[in-house]
Order: structure tokens, then sequence, then C-alpha cells
């Protein structure tokens, strides 16, 4: 069962498994989500732009840190680990200066 909202023209605008306020149920066989499902795709470019989003997010919240604006530990434990792990990771690769290391006095 999918949970649909549909845009002015009656085309799927978003599909979710979960139902949602105002959503119709839909059965997953039903041809709409067919073509919802096979419906081209954002272009590539798209996620190249959004990964430097991304990037950018993740610069401001280090810059918040080393402001001691925030501490990472004011943010959810999910998101701590995922910023540990991007920057663990991209040190990894880059050799990049590791802003979440405690000794250097940042946190």
């Amino acid at each position: 069962m999918f949970y649909v909202t549909r845009d002015a023209s009656g085309n799927i605008a978003s599909l979710s498994r979960i139902p949602q306020a105002q959503t119709e149920a839909i059965e997953e066989s039903h041809p709409d989500i067919q073509a919802f499902l096979s419906s081209p795709r954002p272009a590539p470019e798209f996620s190249e732009i959004d990964a430097d989003f991304i990037r950018v997010i993740e610069d401001v919240v280090y810059t918040l840190i080393a402001k001691n604006i925030i501490r990472l530990t004011d943010l959810p434990v999910a998101a701590q680990q995922k910023m540990t792990h991007r920057q663990n990771r991209r040190s990894q690769i880059t050799g990049a200066l590791n802003l979440l290391d405690t000794d250097n006095g940042i946190l």
C-alpha cells in the first residue's frame, strides 16, 4: 500500500509508505504508481548541486562549533554520528583538518 498526494492535474506529486495528512491510499499495482515510479528522475546535475550544498551546510555547522555558538553534542546523536563519520572519512581521503578533534580544543 502506498499513500500519495496528487497535483492539480490529478497526477501523483509525492509517494510514501506512511500515511500523511490528505493522502490517498492506493495499491502498489495501481497504474498511477507504476507511471510515477517509471517517470524520469531529476537531472544528474541536481544531485551534484545537492552534494555541494550539503558541504556548505556542513561547513556552516563546523564554523558554529569552532566559534562556540553550538557544540557537537547539541546536535541529535544521529547527526553527531554522521558529522563525525563524514569528517573522519574526508580526512582519510584528503588529509583535511579534523575540526571535531577534541585534542585541538575545537569542542
